[in-house]
């Protein structure tokens, strides 16, 4: 790799902001020089990484050249010299399932799991992790990195052209790179707030260095949380490069459906500490309605039982039929396809179809908006109530980006809210409503549904399921754009792959430009309609309810996931049988 050129006094400016930005700390922070020191220690390789990009003025248009020799030095699976087979691709990918489903086991040493505070509680089902275990962050440093590069591609800021392989190349490594830097932006703020080291853990580090237990026994908490989280990415692209489909689908599918199942079935009774009684039912849904039924009196089932089987949480049978008709809705939308016809331009005879599905861009983009409102809701939090982050300027504790329970309404409310409930501001209205007895009860009898609107209106609960409804919508369809041009799925890059294939479209000139322009005319509506198909789903299954307490988004990927697995088995073997094919394949 050549040497890289670089302007040496881009490093003056990094400079100053990296020691603006600690003096800020150390004003509004009012931390001690120890603290400090830290913060300043914590920094540092951000701002390294800044200067790497900003000093860069070799031939390359992109500044994230300046990138490349970090990024070829990253840990990372190498990718097959030859082809899997079928048989191997299936035993690779089961096995990262099982390894996966064993590390969520994998609990975080010296952690109290009892006094630590779940900040992902609620988007769980499609973070792929679990809770207190060195998966803790699931996928979420991933898609956070997915998201950012995707927004700063989509805008141009990085000058690079993803049709190049070179270019293309060096944005995969940044990627790889800024995954890392987001397992440590999810990971520190979360252990020096919300996970609670255990206190005989504190105490045998303060033996072994007096006054600095606490910060010893974060610091080895937040070094588990990034091998876990490293892993999965590593398990990724495992499952990428020689199994099937992708391994962050298939995390989240198989927790889903765990969700899914236990939420359906599930025979213990709502609270472990008492009997199975009226009030405390069965949890699963089927074994619920049965229970009520069968122990129920006439007068109680049709004065109460009634709505306790139907509406009432957890697990309604609302929410089992809403899952049942969204499974359906989706299996639809999922098989539906526009399919061109194209010809072979050397075999008389020899034509087929170019298939676009109605979900072009499949599940991703409602991926990529639900970690967009995962990050808003653990920042906003942090801001709340961290007690360094709160003293921030127009950032800190600030109601109109997010407020949370005090200690009254969390006495108040008792089990029906958490630490992490967002009460008010951008946080509360960007907030998933889950089921009908979160939002349609509450606003045709405000009164008495109290402890889900925290003093809201009904016009203000209105105006919190439609600003829902909308994020979801509008993002979804413009991640879907952003993802369609980020993974060569566009008219340009689509086009160019017939073409290298052999083939082209009836009654066309064999140009790839011609051919685009024949593609413009399909994908990218198809692109947009996908996006906000996928958000409506999402958003709607969250607004009916789900079991399990999977989320619309969830339940909505989980289907699409086992979908899209089953059909890329079915290539995988079409393409075992005739490998003329897989030149094809190969390039889509």
């Amino acid at each position: 790799m050549n040497e890289v050129i670089r302007n040496k006094k881009a490093a003056i400016p990094v400079v100053f902001f990296y020691a603006l930005i600690v003096a800020g700390f150390w004003y509004f922070g009012h931390l001690n020089p120890i603290s400090l020191t830290i913060a300043a220690v914590i920094l540092a390789p951000v701002f390294g990484l800044i200067y790497l990009v900003v000093s860069y003025v070799g031939p390359k248009q992109s500044k994230l050249y300046g990138l490349e020799y970090l990024t070829s030095k990253l840990p990372a699976v190498k990718k097959a010299k030859g082809h899997v087979s079928f048989r191997n691709k299936m035993i690779w990918t089961g096995l990262v399932v099982i390894l996966y489903f064993l590390l969520t086991n994998v609990y975080v040493y010296g952690l109290n799991v009892k006094n630590s505070v779940d900040v992902f509680a609620s988007f769980r089902a499609i973070f792929a992790g679990a809770e207190g275990s060195i998966m803790d962050l699931g996928i979420g440093p991933i898609v956070t990195a997915s998201i950012v590069m995707q927004l700063f591609s989509g805008a141009k800021i990085f000058n690079i052209d993803l049709q190049n392989s070179e270019d293309k190349a060096v944005y995969q490594g940044v990627q790889k790179l800024l995954i890392i830097v987001m397992i440590f932006v999810e990971a520190i703020p979360q252990t020096f707030g919300y996970l609670v080291p255990d206190s005989s853990f504190v105490a045998g580090l303060n033996s072994f260095a007096p006054g600095y237990g606490l910060f010893l026994a974060q610091t080895i908490i937040v070094m588990q949380l990034f091998v876990g989280s490293y892993l999965v990415f590593l398990f990724d692209e495992l499952v990428s490069k020689y199994g099937i489909g992708s391994g962050v689908s298939l995390f989240i599918a198989a927790g889903v459906s765990q969700q899914l199942f236990t939420g359906t079935f599930n025979w213990l009774p709502q609270s472990s500490t008492i009997p199975l009684s009226l009030s405390n039912p069965p949890s699963g849904a089927i074994p619920k309605a049965i229970y009520l039924i069968a122990t129920s009196t006439s007068g109680y089932l049709s004065s109460s039982g009634i709505v306790q089987i139907l509406f009432s949480p957890p697990n309604p049978i609302i929410a089992l039929l809403g899952t049942v008709f969204i499974f359906f809705l989706v299996a639809y939308f999922q098989s539906s396809k526009l399919e061109l016809p194209i010809a072979h331009e050397k075999v008389r005879g020899a034509r087929g179809r170019y298939p676009i599905q109605l979900f072009y861009a499949s599940n991703i983009p409602v991926i990529l908006a639900t970690a967009l409102l995962a990050n808003v809701a653990m920042w906003t939090l942090i801001f709340w109530n961290s007690p360094v982050l709160s003293t921030v300027p127009l950032l800190g504790h600030n109601p109109l980006l997010g407020s949370y329970p005090t200690a009254a309404q969390l006495a108040t409310y008792g089990n029906l809210i958490s630490r992490t409930t967002p009460t008010g501001g951008l946080a509360f209205y960007l907030s998933a409503p889950n089921g009908l007895a979160d939002w349609l009860f509450p606003i045709l009898s405000p009164v008495g549904n109290q402890s889900v609107l925290f003093g809201h209106s009904a016009l203000e609960e209105g105006i919190h399921v439609i600003a829902f409804v909308g994020f979801m919508v509008v993002a979804s369809a413009i991640f879907a754009k952003f993802w369609i041009e980020t993974t060569n799925m566009g008219s340009s890059a689509v086009a160019k792959q017939i073409q290298s294939s052999g083939m082209q479209i009836p009654g066309f000139r064999r140009d790839p430009k011609v051919m685009e322009k024949v593609l413009d005319r399909y994908i990218p509506a198809v692109t947009i309609f996908s996006g906000v198909a996928v958000g409506l789903l999402a958003a709607g299954a969250n607004l009916i309810g789900t079991v399990g307490n999977t989320s619309g988004t969830g339940l909505l990927l989980a289907v699409g996931i086992v979908i899209q697995f089953y059909e890329a088995m079915g290539r995988e073997q079409l393409m075992e049988m005739h490998p003329v094919i897989r030149q094809f394949f190969a390039g889509t």
